[in-house]
């Protein structure tokens, strides 16, 4: 059986209150995919299919909770999900977990979201998106608290920044992009190496993030509040 209230909780750990979650752990037999939707997986195996779905259904829920139109949520440009008008969210969806977070635009500007399984990065794949500052960082971090997948979690962290950066700018951003700084008390800090975006009229110089690891899963969250909220 799913155990929603455990999904939940690990989301709503690193995400504001402004910021709606749902998620499960297993996926749900009973999901079935709009019209708008079945483009995305019309080719996928079975397996990625039945994810996909689910995760959209997380979606839905959470959209529901929000008050905001449980409507399909189409795949657009860069695969990003296509929200009602004045929402703002993020899907994600790995082995042993689906969830989705939603908030209200004029509340929050965006919002990143990743979940990947609590395992080492495959061989190489830690030295492709980070560089020798940040690994330098990390061994550090390892030193003090060995029983955290550092590798996993900047990874995931940067995942986590690229589903924050694209809506409000519409252009790709690279592994490279962005020096991503973990610390002990479960926050991250990525500092934008390339010209940022201008929200509520002020340029982002980088972004601020939450993490936690839970249940074989790290999961990391960027919520971008408005001014003045």
């Amino acid at each position: 059986m799913s155990d929603v209230t455990t999904g939940v909780a690990a989301l709503d750990a690193v995400l504001p209150d402004a910021v709606v979650t749902a998620a499960r752990t297993d996926d749900d037999p009973h999901a079935v995919l709009p019209p708008e939707e079945e483009p995305a997986v019309a080719k996928a195996v079975a397996s990625r299919r039945a994810e996909f779905t689910t995760a959209r259904g997380c979606a839905r829920d959470a959209l529901a909770r929000l008050g905001a139109p449980a409507v399909a949520i189409p795949v657009g440009e860069k695969r990003s999900p296509v929200w009602p008008d004045g929402v703002v969210g993020a899907i994600t969806h790995c082995a042993g977990f689906r969830g989705a977070a939603v908030a209200w635009r004029d509340a929050v500007r965006t919002v990143g979201l990743d979940a990947e399984p609590h395992v080492a990065l495959p061989d190489g794949v830690l030295e492709a998106v980070s560089d020798t500052g940040e690994q330098a960082v990390l061994a550090s971090l390892g030193a003090s608290s060995p029983d955290v997948r550092w590798d996993k979690l900047l990874f995931s962290a940067k995942e986590s920044v690229y589903k924050a950066w694209f809506p409000l700018t519409g252009t790709w951003l690279g592994f490279e992009d962005a020096e991503l700084v973990p610390a002990l008390d479960g926050t991250f800090r990525a500092s934008l190496r390339v010209p940022g975006p201008v929200v509520d009229g002020v340029e982002v110089s980088g972004f601020e993030g939450r993490w936690v690891v839970r249940d074989g899963l790290v999961i990391t969250a960027i919520a971008v509040p408005a001014r003045g909220v």
